[in-house]
């Protein structure tokens, strides 16, 4: 009897950041006609529907509650630090897909191409955004890559990556090309079987303007053309594309801020350096480490967990107050995730602030500081409207930078009512659902996020 043995076609997952159908239109001429040759289906968006948890979900095929992943950021209660966008992929509990294609076949492997959790991953090629932080002040974009010298030939050949067009409110087409040059240096110089190839640029025009592709025009034109020659090279490569995204991005017009509300219920302490205040979260009672239309409520001791939850339903804009217990519900019950979870109503979503007065804001509420900050601030994609002349100042600055000087760019706003768009929550809305699309046959019905693990993998597979 002739023996059976799985072969893998090479394969490349293209994650387009915030595609849902509610953004094709006639400006993204080559995706509709793309999409339309192909079997398309709808993903249930996941809780919490951000970056990392998500495509920790694709990956390893379980839930939050499985590979830790609650969020982009979460509290450590060892060291009393809430962290945000940390890069280990250590800290995803699971065997990743290729992990397990290697087992099948030694000679699989995995190209991860700014997807997170990319360092000290077991991806046999994989770039990430790593900034330098020098000792002046002085942040330096870079990137961090495996092998070491694939970062400077990257470099060298395409100019140093564009970590200020990559976030922050100059963010432009420039870094999603960069990636996609690389992903293309990097397939054919290696070859890899599996290329995961993370594409942000649509994430940013959404969350500035809502959901107006009028408004969105350039951005779905430049993205586009970007999706365009990438399919078109993989195409001729005779691979398996494989198009996703991670969530929809809706309107939204009113923030929540749900520290103040807690520092206002005497739950949340602050320490007082020089005229700042700090978010004191050792000392706190309660507080939020808030993530899109997500946040998580962590609270000192299980006696004001109850006293909390009261407040928080009372919460204009709540949706969801989610304990432990109920939590399970989503499979988001772990260690890392909050004593509550709170999930926004539509059209609203939470920020991290918890000053009562604007001059009391810490330094870093005026930078693009996402290490820093106790939560996610889309406002980093603006600059100042109070702040006059502020693109003028922002060159004054680069140039005392460029001189050696030491600087400061702290031309963030602190008025969370300019973001338009946010995610986070599951919309009840289809046309605000992630989207797979494949080569192979898809249910009809929408899908849930843990099974898009399972078509990645049979889109690599056959029987022979």
């Amino acid at each position: 009897m002739k023996s059976t043995k799985q072969k893998f076609h090479k394969t490349v997952v293209i994650d387009v950041v915030g595609l849902s159908q509610s953004i094709l239109s006639q400006y993204t001429p080559f995706l509709n006609g793309y999409l339309e040759k192909r079997n398309k289906t709808y993903i249930k968006p996941m809780l919490p529907a951000v970056t990392t948890s998500v495509q920790s979900t694709y990956l390893t095929g379980k839930w939050p509650n499985e590979h830790g992943i609650v969020g982009n950021g979460w509290y450590d209660r060892s060291d009393s630090e809430i962290k945000f966008w940390k890069q280990s992929n250590h800290l995803v509990v699971g065997e990743k897909i290729w992990e397990r294609a290697k087992k099948i076949d030694p000679s699989f492997t995995c190209a991860k191409m700014f997807w997170w959790y990319n360092m000290y991953s077991s991806a046999d090629y994989s770039v990430t955004p790593r900034p330098q932080y020098h000792a002046d002040g002085i942040k330096t974009p870079d990137c961090y890559s495996n092998p070491p010298e694939l970062r400077d030939e990257l470099q060298k050949k395409f100019g140093q990556f564009p970590l200020f067009h990559f976030w922050g409110p100059n963010t432009n087409i420039k870094s999603t090309k960069w990636i996609k040059d690389a992903t293309l240096y990097v397939d054919r110089k290696y070859n890899p079987t599996l290329s995961l190839v993370y594409l942000p640029h649509l994430d940013y025009g959404l969350q500035k303007y809502g959901n107006d592709t009028n408004k969105l025009k350039k951005e779905l034109l430049e993205l586009d053309e970007v999706l365009k020659e990438l399919i078109t090279y993989y195409e001729s490569q005779k691979t398996k594309v494989v198009i996703l995204s991670e969530y929809g991005i809706s309107n939204v017009s009113t923030p929540i801020h749900i520290n103040r509300i807690l520092r206002e219920n005497q739950l949340l302490e602050v320490r007082r350096e020089r005229w700042y205040e700090h978010l004191d979260p050792g000392a706190s009672k309660a507080f939020s480490v808030s993530d899109h239309q997500v946040a998580h409520i962590y609270c000192k001791d299980a006696s004001v967990v109850q006293k909390v939850k009261q407040i928080a339903k009372q919460i204009k804009g709540v949706d969801l107050v989610l304990d432990k217990n109920e939590q399970k519900r989503f499979q988001l019950n772990h260690s890392r995730s909050g004593d509550l979870v709170l999930v926004s109503k539509d059209g609203f979503w939470f920020t991290y602030y918890y000053w009562l007065d604007e001059k009391n804001a810490p330094d870093y509420a005026r930078l693009v500081d996402i290490h820093r900050k106790p939560g996610y601030d889309p406002a980093e994609l603006f600059l100042d409207p109070k702040k006059k002349m502020a693109k003028l100042r922002v060159i004054l600055t680069l140039l005392r930078k460029k001189l050696g000087f030491r600087y400061l760019m702290d031309f963030i706003p602190l008025d969370a009512t300019l973001v338009r768009g946010s995610h986070g929550r599951i919309p009840e809305n289809l046309d605000f659902y992630p989207i797979l699309s494949t080569e192979i046959p898809l249910p009809k019905k929408e899908i849930s996020a843990i099974k898009v693990y399972d078509f990645i993998w049979d889109q690599m597979t056959t029987k022979i």
